[in-house]
């Protein structure tokens, strides 16, 4: 996304009202829900209570518009008006009624108008789209129709979700002067906004009138039949008076919610008050794959490259609107997850250097009927291998893309790990082999691309494409080589029709077997020359999308009775307002926090107004052990060459987390999605496997505090959501019967490598399920060979961690899907209860070590969660 569409800190909407009587406040705070008091006084309508006579001059830029009507006829014409100079208006001449004007000046004026305020109001959005494709203007509407009746909002043009508003001071010249405007024009300017602000699907809440003068004007009386004899005169006088008018998007979904509406009702009745964005759910197909490998291996480079459409320098230079922190730009080594979207239709490549792409949106605009890659940077370096399983797993990519450099042979991959103060020290260490062998153990479609062929030597090259071959073939798989052209790619907004030839024969096999794991397609590309860019586009144009996820991919709904209707899994969170209407509401009543959270959806629907569940968090009754702040690392974070607690503290721990569900009070909260965006899309549906994010209204915890317990009933609390939550619709049985989602204390996992038979009962291990990463510990381990029941386990580890008869019955299992001659391992946590699905996959890591590169993991399945 370019950086010049989005501002974080767009302009507020500050009165000028406000400005200037209050000089010693901060005049830039944003205008939102006005107090009693200072209602009453702003609807005083007494100049002398502000002690001005006028305003700052109108800004140019900024959501704040100065006019001196809004009439679509034109204004009478007066004898004198106290509030400017005669010399301005010279004498005036009686008015006497013209004819009525064409409808056309009219309309015009009408649309000008009306794109004028849909240019104020994004203003104060941080995000400014260059699309209008779906503006709807306003219709002039007939003379015999009653302009006082409420406008009903249509739908919001988009772009606006995030809209603060637009302030319009009516009656006020661009210089600041008070004109003003008579009690008849006022109202019929106002009513002129609000046709306008209605087809743009808002509103309009008039903060302040106010009396600046008087004026005179001369009006025709009755006339005398003879046409000889001039018509008499009639002196009329009234105030002037000027407005302030805040127009705001229409988010009627809040004004439901702080209403007393009961929590049971049916959630078309909110979706029948708000105004959702235009599009129900973005329809174009979208592939998500994550970019992974050892570190200097040009993974950012690359995707800066495919993003932007402009060749590396040989020094980095491509990627740099890719990283984030100021020790990747100093280091080159990238620490974070960094993502792109590319979009593609008809071999056109839709990015950035595209001429009407600004932004993700435009890129959705564009894409219709095409695809759209949502592509993950990942980090490669040892110390951030948390930050490479981030993005194999919590994204949960369709395609995993292994960049490996064509330059770096054995020797050279050993000496590039040197620590360099980047802590864990990967000296010695193949991490190319490690990268590989943990992209092929965890079973998701693979495509390895060689990268920085212009570096390579013969030998080179030749030596890493026979470690890709042996290490594919070693895991099952079949390796497709993909033969890169030598001559460079001139064209970097198409794909190559050679490129798209060749590789839509590549994958045809593949779409017609089913099975996108068999095949391993293997392309060579240098980011500098542009050599096999245009390949490695059309194998993202090409890659074959699996099925749509639904709630059956694991296990049966036998197996898994609790399983919910619908399942997100948070990835981040963000201090963001869920939504704009808490600002812009014009009711005094606080609304429950919001927080924006974004992750996939696993299945399901999402849509705005659903009533959700958040969790888990811990129970109320516990100790707080999330105070932990965001910016400082939580103790499941570490690697596991630190120190652990004591033996009692864990065990102490977990006796804690091996609670039954039914007695966990606050594990569970309720909230309603306010605003929905797929791939920073303004969407009112978010559809099954789709990625995104989700502003939430949290429902007020004040009301769990139940038996008088606490003194701070009135006092909003805001939970703390953390990565590894979960947003969920409980299925209809489990709102039928009462039941609640069922969080985990520890679990049951079959891997298939032999080698997990090394690690033994009571050692801590690391835990990679979904967006959930923890500490765990291994409880038992189960050799089976032909038949399941042969176990080794730790006596005293069952004593301390096992459960009491009564929790067996909370269990679930899935026998019939377990894996014959695999390691059952079980494990208990050791920090949260968290939601685990059954079935889900799972990465067992031991921790980094000097010999090690922090990645050799065991991939495995979960068969049982224990309560």
């Amino acid at each position: 996304m370019s950086v010049f569409t989005y501002d974080p800190d767009p302009p507020r909407v500050s009165s000028p009202w406000t400005q200037l009587s209050d000089t010693g406040k901060n005049g830039s705070e944003h205008l939102g829900p006005e107090t009693s008091q200072s209602a009453q006084r702003l609807d005083s309508g007494l100049l002398s209570d502000y002690g001005v006579t006028k305003l700052q001059a109108e800004p140019q830029d900024g959501p704040t518009e100065y006019k001196l009507h809004l009439l679509l006829r034109p204004r009478r014409v007066f004898k004198s008006m106290s509030t400017t100079n005669k010399s301005r208006h010279g004498r005036l001449k009686l008015s006497v009624p013209s004819p009525a004007a064409s409808s056309q000046p009219r309309q015009q004026r009408l649309e000008n108008l009306t794109t004028q305020l849909l240019w104020r109001l994004q203003q104060s959005s941080p995000y400014h789209s260059s699309s209008s494709k779906e503006l709807v203007l306003p219709k002039l509407p007939e003379d015999n129709v009653d302009l006082t009746a409420p406008v009903k909002p249509r739908k919001l043009v988009p772009g606006l979700e995030e809209s603060r508003g637009a302030l319009y001071e009516i009656g006020v010249a661009d210089d600041g002067t008070l004109v003003g405007l008579t009690k008849d024009e006022l109202e019929e300017s106002i009513t002129t906004l609000r046709v306008m602000a209605a087809s743009l699907g808002c509103t309009v809440d008039v903060r302040r009138r106010v009396v600046v003068g008087h004026c005179e004007w001369a009006e025709a009386t009755d006339f005398i039949s003879s046409t000889e004899v001039s018509p008499e005169e009639t002196i009329r006088s009234a105030k002037l008076w000027v407005a302030e008018a805040f127009v705001m998007p229409y988010l009627g979904l809040i004004d439901e919610m702080n209403g007393e509406h009961d929590i049971d009702t049916n959630k078309q009745s909110a979706a029948e008050k708000i105004s959702v964005p235009s599009r129900g759910s973005s329809t174009t197909p979208q592939l998500r794959v994550t970019f992974t490998g050892p570190t200097t291996s040009g993974k950012s480079s690359l995707l800066g490259t495919l993003s932007t459409g402009v060749l590396d320098n040989g020094r980095g230079n491509s990627r740099l609107n890719l990283l984030k922190h100021r020790h990747e730009m100093v280091t080159g080594i990238t620490s974070s997850i960094a993502q792109e979207l590319i979009g593609y239709k008809d071999q056109s490549i839709l990015n950035c250097s595209h001429g009407n792409i600004e932004s993700w949106v435009d890129i959705h605009n564009c894409s219709e009927g095409g695809r759209l890659v949502f592509v993950s940077d990942s980090a490669g370096h040892p110390r951030y291998r948390r930050t490479v399983l981030r993005g194999l797993m919590n994204w949960a990519p369709h395609w995993i893309i292994l960049c490996l450099a064509a330059d770096d042979t054995e020797i050279a991959t050993k000496t590039h790990g040197v620590s360099n103060g980047l802590g864990v020290s990967a000296g010695g260490v193949d991490l190319v082999k490690a990268h590989l062998t943990l992209s092929l153990k965890l079973g998701i479609p693979l495509t390895v691309v060689v990268t920085k062929m212009d570096l390579a030597s013969k030998t080179s090259a030749h030596k890493i494409t026979n470690k890709v071959l042996s290490a594919v073939k070693d895991a099952g798989r079949v390796p497709k080589v993909l033969r890169p052209d030598q001559k460079a790619w001139g064209d970097l907004s198409r794909v190559p029709d050679d490129d798209s030839a060749k590789v839509k024969d590549l994958l045809k096999g593949i779409s017609e077997s089913g099975n996108l794991t068999e095949v391993v397609p293997i392309a060579f590309t240098s980011a500098v020359k542009g050599s096999g860019i245009g390949l490695l586009h059309a194998l993202l144009e090409n890659l074959p999308l699996p099925p749509t996820p639904t709630a059956r991919d694991y296990v049966g709904m036998a197996l898994n009775p609790e399983q919910p209707k619908c399942l997100f899994h948070i990835d981040d969170t963000f201090s963001l307002p869920a939504s704009y209407g808490s600002l812009n509401s014009a009711s005094g009543k606080q609304a429950d926090p919001g927080i924006v959270v974004s992750g996939h959806l696993r299945f399901g629907q999402f849509s705005i107004g659903d009533k959700i569940v958040i969790g888990p968090f811990p129970p109320d009754d516990d100790e707080p052990r999330e105070s932990t702040p965001e910016g400082r690392q939580s103790p499941s974070s570490y690697g596991l060459s630190i120190s652990h607690p004591s033996s009692a503290e864990l065990a102490r721990v977990a006796m804690k987390n091996a609670i039954s569900a039914s007695a966990i009070a606050g594990e569970w909260h309720d909230a309603q999605i306010v605003s929905i965006r797929n791939l920073r899309l303004p969407v009112s549906t978010l559809e099954a496997g789709q990625a995104g994010s989700i502003g939430l209204s949290v429902k007020s915890l004040s009301n769990r505090a139940q038996n008088g317990n606490t003194d701070h009933a009135g006092i909003t609390e805001i939970p703390r959501i953390r990565r590894g939550m979960i947003l969920a619709i409980p299925s209809k049985h489990m709102a039928d019967t009462g039941l609640k989602l069922q969080a985990a204390s520890g679990f049951t996992a079959v891997f298939e490598d032999p080698d997990i038979q090394t690690l033994a009962a009571g050692s801590f291990v690391n835990i990679y399920i979904a967006s959930i990463r923890t500490v765990a510990r291994i409880r038992r381990i189960s050799r089976q060979d032909s038949e399941w029941g042969v176990s080794n386990e730790d006596t005293e580890t069952e004593e301390i961690f096992d459960l009491n008869d009564e929790s067996d019955s909370n269990n679930v299992k899935d026998e019939s899907n377990r894996p014959r001659g695999g390691i059952e391992m079980g494990l208990e946590l050791l920090h949260h209860r968290e939601w685990i699905e059954m079935g889900s996959r799972v990465i067992l890591l031991e921790g980094g070590s000097q010999d090690k590169s922090g990645l050799e993991g065991f991939v495995g399945n979960v068969v049982e969660i224990v309560d």
